[in-house]
């Protein structure tokens, strides 16, 4: 398996894939595993995808990522030292900023539906067991970093739309005030008019 070529960010130890800059940001999808060789392989799968990748070595780790970026998708490894991927789950879901960003679990630990329910518990969308499918994983990957292009594409709308709605309301309030003071000029006319007359 050929690993990508690896392209300078200004974050330490992440990716950035090849896209089209008129198609708006890359989407970023945090990597959360302790083992490098688990990273650089996941990094390699999606390579195809044209992906921000951005890779934490810990629980602690994503969760300063988190804070740092917003991402599409968390591809989030179950059992690591420290804080595991089931506590750092929890707390990505604790946070308002996050709640709303998607898990999948990678594990290689366990497949008994107890330890996958515990996973749902915690806030996983899907959970994957070690060796995964390459076309699996990349083919979930890609339905949540589309759904997560739509919901941008509609704040902007939403975004666009409040702000027709302001410019015309600005303009409709503009016209009203020039409307006024025409009158008023008018009223004024007529009065100046009328003394002149009398």
């Amino acid at each position: 398996m050929n690993l990508p070529k690896h392209v300078p960010d200004t974050a330490p130890d992440s990716r950035r894939g090849s896209g089209d800059a008129e198609d708006g940001p890359i989407a970023k999808v945090l990597v959360v595993d302790d083992h490098a060789p688990n990273r650089l392989a996941v990094e390699a799968v999606l390579e195809p995808l044209g992906l921000e990748l951005v890779m934490a070595s810990s629980g602690e780790d994503a969760l300063r990522r988190l804070l740092e970026h917003e991402f599409a998708l968390v591809l989030l490894d179950v059992h690591m030292p420290g804080m595991d991927g089931l506590e750092a789950a929890k707390l990505i879901k604790r946070s308002k900023r996050t709640r709303h960003t998607p898990i999948i679990f990678l594990t290689a630990v366990s497949a008994d539906a107890e330890h996958i329910f515990r996973g749902y518990q915690h806030g996983a969308v899907d959970y994957l067991v070690k060796p995964f499918d390459p076309d699996a994983l990349r083919a979930k990957v890609s339905v949540f970093v589309d759904l997560y292009a739509q919901g941008e594409r509609i704040k902007h709308q939403a975004l666009e739309l409040a702000e027709k709605a302001r410019l015309y309301e600005e303009e409709r309030r503009a016209r009203a005030e020039a409307e006024a003071a025409m009158r008023a000029r008018e009223q004024v006319l007529a009065v100046v008019s009328h003394d002149l007359r009398g």
